[in-house]
């Protein structure tokens, strides 16, 4: 099995942000990569290091359209993506949320950021949830 641990700088634009994602994605694969790892929260910058209100609109469901977008790729290039995601559960309810996609299966669950930091540049606290879920393995096709 191979490993592909994505870096990659992330802009202001989500959809810029879940094209590069792609594209490393499909690098990865073609480097014979079975499991790609996307940065933590990569579908912009790391915004934890302030506390502001507007990031909030950053948080989606999962699964939702980016487990989506990033289902039709794994199918295509038959691998499994671990992705950090803001996660929305409710009003006032969120958390920071690893989906897990296989080529195969598609979107096959999530874990929840259990700890969460709250340090100066870290305020992961005014985001984030505890996770709820326990620490979770995931039997994916690779």
């Amino acid at each position: 099995m191979k490993i592909a641990l994505v870096q990659m700088s992330m802009g202001e634009s989500v959809s810029q942000n879940m094209q590069k994602a792609l594209q490393n994605i499909r690098e990865a694969a073609q480097h014979g990569a079975d499991v790609i790892c996307l940065p933590e929260l990569f579908l912009s910058p790391y915004f934890c290091k302030s506390e502001s209100h507007k990031y909030f609109d950053l948080a989606e469901k999962i699964p939702g359209n980016s487990t989506q977008i990033l289902a039709e790729i794994c199918a295509e290039l038959n691998v499994t993506v671990i992705a950090s995601l803001f996660e929305k559960v409710a009003e006032g309810l969120f958390y920071n949320t690893t989906a897990v996609i296989d080529g195969k299966k598609g979107y096959i669950g999530k874990y929840r950021k259990m700890h969460i930091p709250d340090d100066p540049l870290f305020y992961e606290k005014f985001y984030f949830t505890p996770g709820d879920l326990g620490y979770k393995a995931f039997q994916t096709d690779k």
